[in-house]
C-alpha cells in the first residue's frame, strides 16, 4: 500500500494542504517558506504508527508551538490534522482502492484529566475501500475506540488508550485487525533522513555490530553493516562500485566484517592507503550515508530526504541526482531541498520537475496545487 497523498492542516506555517505523493516528489523553495514543515508533518505521521507522536510534539515545544500561527477562528478549538492516504497494489500495479489514516490533536478541555498544555489525541480514523464503498475499520473519539475485527463485527473499547496514545499503535493484533496492522506496518517502514552526524564522536564513524542490515537506520549508525551486507551477503557490488566511482572517480569502497564488527574504508587512486570512516571528511561521509540510504539491500516503501545537498560539494549533486533516480525505481522518494542545481539535475535524470514551495500571507503553499490535491498543469495536460 504505497503512500499516495498527505493532508496537513494547522501545522506551523501549513494552514491546509493536500499533497499528492508521486514516485518521486521534489519540493524546492527558499529558506523560510515552510519546506521543512512538510517533512516534519510526514515524520509526525510516522510517529502516530509507533505511538510517539505526542512526545514528538512536546519535544517541538508543545501544541502551542506547532499549531498554525496565523489568524484563527474565534470560539472554535484549534486542531492539528494529519492524514495519510494509501493506494492498494495488485501485482505491483495501483488498483485505485485508497485506504486512509487520519488523526486530530488538540489541547485538553477543562473536563479532561491531563496536564494543562499536553498534546492530546482527539480523534483517529482508519478507512478502507471495499468494493465501491468506504468502510470505517477504526474510529476513535477521545477515550472511546470502535474497531471492526476480521469477521466484520464491531467492537467498542472504552478507556483502552490514554489521550496521549494512538489507537493505531495500541491495537496490534494482526490476526484480529489486519487492516490496522497493514497500515501501521507500512508507516513504520518509512525512513526519514534529516541529517547525519559527522562529528568526531558520531556513531557513523565507528564500527558497528556485524548483523545483516538491509535498510539504513534514520541516524545512519549502522552504515557499515548496510554496506557490508551488500558486499558480503549479496556478494554483488557492481552498482555500488559504479555509484562510488561516479561520485569519487577512481575511488574504491571496501566494506566487510572483522570478527563481530563491520567497518568500511575508502581508497583513492592518488593515496597509498585506504581511509577508515573516522578519517573521512564530513561531506564524503554524508554522501556515503546517502548512498547507503538509497542503495540498501532492501529499500523501505518511502524514503524522505530533507535537504540532502547540505554540506556536499557541488560536484556531488549530479551523482546524487543519478543515485536518487535509480532509487525511485525501487521506492517512493520524497525530497525537500533549496538547491536549484540539484532539482535541475533531477529533472535531467528523471524528467520530473520540482514543485515550488511558496509562502503567501504567512501560509505555506505549493505553486499550481489546487485544493483538490491536483496540480493545475496536470489538468491542462488532460484537456489536451
Amino acid at each position: 500500500m504505497p503512500l499516495s497523498a498527505v493532508h496537513v492542516e494547522n501545522y506551523r506555517s501549513v494552514r491546509n494542504l493536500w499533497l499528492p505523493v508521486e514516485q518521486l516528489t521534489i519540493f524546492v523553495g527558499a529558506n523560510g517558506v515552510g519546506k521543512t514543515n512538510l517533512y516534519k508533518a510526514l515524520a509526525l505521521l510516522r510517529g502516530a504508527a509507533d505511538g510517539s507522536i505526542t512526545r514528538a510534539i512536546a519535544e517541538e515545544g508543545g501544541l502551542e508551538s506547532v499549531f498554525w500561527a496565523g489568524r484563527r477562528r474565534e470560539g472554535k478549538p484549534v486542531r492539528l490534522v494529519l492524514k495519510a492516504q494509501f493506494d492498494e497494489l495488485e501485482y505491483g500495479i495501483e488498483v485505485g482502492l485508497p485506504h486512509s489514516y487520519e488523526i486530530e490533536l488538540g489541547l485538553p478541555q477543562p473536563t479532561e484529566a491531563a496536564f494543562g498544555l499536553e498534546p492530546l489525541i482527539k480523534t483517529e480514523r482508519v478507512v478502507v475501500r471495499q468494493g465501491r464503498r468506504d468502510v470505517v475499520m477504526m474510529e476513535r473519539k477521545g477515550p472511546l475506540v470502535m474497531l471492526r475485527n476480521d469477521n466484520g463485527a464491531r467492537e467498542t473499547h472504552k478507556s483502552a488508550v490514554l489521550a496521549s496514545e494512538t489507537a493505531l499503535a495500541a491495537f496490534r493484533d494482526a490476526a484480529r485487525y489486519p487492516e490496522l496492522e497493514a497500515i501501521r506496518r507500512e508507516m513504520l517502514e518509512w525512513r526519514l533522513y534529516h541529517d547525519f552526524r559527522t562529528d568526531a564522536a558520531s556513531p557513523i564513524r565507528q564500527p558497528c555490530h556485524a548483523i545483516t542490515t538491509p535498510t539504513l537506520s534514520a541516524d545512519g549508525r549502522d552504515l557499515a553493516a548496510v554496506l557490508a551486507t551488500l558486499s558480503v551477503i549479496r556478494e554483488d557490488t557492481t552498482d555500488l562500485d559504479a555509484a562510488v566511482d561516479d561520485a569519487f572517480p577512481g575511488a574504491r569502497l571496501h566494506a566487510g566484517a572483522e570478527g563481530s564488527w563491520c567497518q568500511f574504508s575508502l581508497s583513492f587512486p592518488d593515496m597509498p592507503r585506504s581511509f577508515l570512516a573516522h578519517e573521512l571528511s564530513d561531506g564524503t561521509l554524508k554522501y556515503l550515508c546517502l548512498l547507503g540510504a538509497l542503495m540498501g539491500y532492501r529499500l523501505p516503501p518511502l524514503i524522505a530526504l530533507n535537504e540532502p545537498e547540505a554540506s556536499l560539494h557541488p560536484s556531488l549533486l549530479a551523482p546524487l541526482a543519478r543515485l536518487i533516480a535509480r532509487a525511485a525505481g525501487r521506492a517512493r522518494i520524497w525530497i525537500v531541498t533549496h538547491s536549484e542545481e540539484l532539482t535541475a539535475h533531477l529533472q535531467e535524470e528523471t524528467g520530473k520537475r520540482a514543485r515550488r514551495v511558496v509562502k503567501s500571507s504567512g501560509a505555506t503553499g505549493i505553486e499550481g496545487l489546487k485544493l483538490s490535491g491536483e496540480y493545475a498543469e496536470e489538468e491542462d495536460d488532460d484537456d489536451e
